[in-house]
């Protein structure tokens, strides 16, 4: 799930077709395999956060520095199907108490923010005793068909459209394989239950981090040890790491295809096609393959809204962090995910005013921050990096300096993309093109500092 925020608001529109869907004995449409999570943001052209304002890049900052969740909002009525399908899935995979509990007695509440999914916490009432060490809440996730990948021209073939939805069901078992095998080695939340319309998870007393937290050093350093124990993994899929540049050739073909009415958004389309998209891919792609970068199991989705800080832990010196959102997980080349990463340190997600984001260049981490990130994360990953001098450390830790600088290109680049054919096709009020806009702007803004 790319769990980047619409204004704290998801679209209800899918969950009555999600479903109907499931009971009418039809399978819930699913993102595209290999699509990738949510981007929903543009930055600020001057940088201006006032969020951020005075803050430096947290060095030396304390655990106890770590930021407040914002306070909850008022949550509309659930859906009458949504409560009866929660209840009956609970009920078929939950043990203990769960199996002699009415309908009427089960707790339920929606969690605000996902957009390709829709997340509820369901709990026992309090008057409900356990009978063994069944959990008393847990987190019911369903499969959303907001993020389908749909074509963006309505010529689009019956064939095409078919094919869609079977990379789709792909995604889905993938996905939950996925799961299953982290939850297994406690690298993320226990699997109750799994069904067609989505599963049911341990639910982990936590908050998602912030922005604003990721330059944390402590939090940094965690984080790097986190994804550095994720691309130690070996799973059983496709080791070519076809992910990155097959999902971008998709987008960049349905991006030229795109027409847009407004003129608003005519001229914003237009100056991104002015970029010379298809031969800035092919320098890009011809560089990255000429970057020593090795093939690892990869989140591809490493940003603040997947971080988790557990609920206890806050100011535990390590193992207060969990990664979470898998779905885009996939073989991978290392130097994306950690650039990736690098790259969310810039966006602000949480702005509530048009167009629902904040971005400045300036909070890209320093080249000290990296260092420190890097260093922490070959601590982790690298067989033996501690027993090296310190000239054998600078010079790795310098080699994926660069390697990481220049795959952050290619997220910038992705995930401009992918906003542009969100601009198209999503109905969720928010500035794709505006975010696109300043993807893109990053981009060339990393190219000319790389002097690539």
């Amino acid at each position: 799930m790319k769990t980047k925020f619409c204004n704290g608001e998801t679209d209800p529109s899918p969950l009555g077709l999600l479903l109907s869907c499931s009971s009418s004995g039809g399978g819930v449409v699913l993102p595209a395999a290999g699509q990738p999570p949510s981007p929903l943001a543009h930055a600020d052209p001057e940088g201006k956060d006032p969020v951020a304002a005075g803050k430096g890049g947290g060095a030396g900052t304390p655990p106890s520095a770590l930021l407040l969740p914002p306070p909850p909002e008022e949550e509309p009525p659930l859906d009458p199907r949504t409560r009866r399908k929660a209840y009956l899935w609970c009920k078929e995979f939950l043990p203990g108490a769960w199996r002699g509990l009415r309908e009427e007695q089960l707790c339920i509440n929606p969690i605000r923010g996902g957009l390709s999914n829709m997340l509820f916490q369901c709990s026992l009432p309090d008057t409900v005793e356990t009978v063994a060490d069944e959990p008393r809440k847990v987190l019911l996730r369903l499969y959303g068909a907001i993020l389908q990948m749909r074509s963006c021209n309505k010529g689009e073939s019956v064939q095409s459209q078919k094919e869609n939805d079977l990379q789709g069901a792909e995604a889905m078992v993938l996905e939950s394989v996925m799961f299953a095998i982290l939850a297994e080695r406690a690298l993320g939340p226990k699997l109750y239950g799994i069904f067609p319309q989505g599963r049911l998870e341990e639910f982990i007393p936590s908050r998602k981090l912030s922005t604003e937290e990721l330059s944390l050093p402590d939090i940094s350093a965690e984080i790097a040890e986190k994804m550095a124990r994720f691309h130690g993994m070996k799973m059983p899929f496709n080791k070519e790491p076809k992910w990155l540049f097959g999902t971008m050739e998709k987008y960049l073909n349905q991006v030229l295809r795109i027409k847009f009415t407004g003129e608003s958004k005519t001229r914003k389309l237009n100056k991104l096609l002015s970029y010379n998209l298809p031969q800035e891919m092919k320098n890009l792609r011809a560089m990255l393959e000429a970057t020593s970068s090795p093939v690892v199991f990869c989140h591809n989705d490493c940003q603040e809204g997947n971080v988790l800080l557990l609920e206890g832990r806050e100011n535990s010196e390590n193992q207060k962090l969990m990664l979470i959102d898998f779905e885009y997980s996939s073989y991978n080349y290392r130097g994306f995910d950690i650039g990736n990463h690098f790259c969310e340190w810039m966006y602000d997600y949480t702005y509530k005013k048009y167009p629902f984001f904040k971005a400045s260049v300036l909070k890209y981490p320093s080249k000290k921050q990296q260092l420190h990130f890097i260093s922490s994360y070959l601590s982790a990953f690298h067989d033996g990096f501690e027993n090296l001098n310190n000239e054998e450390k600078s010079k790795l830790e310098e080699e994926v300096f660069i390697e990481v600088n220049r795959f952050a290109l290619a997220s910038h680049f992705f995930w401009g993309l992918w906003s542009i054919i969100q601009a198209k096709i999503s109905s969720i009020e928010f500035g794709y093109l505006e975010y696109a806009l300043s993807r893109f702007d990053a981009y060339f803004d990393q190219k000319r500092k790389l002097k690539v």
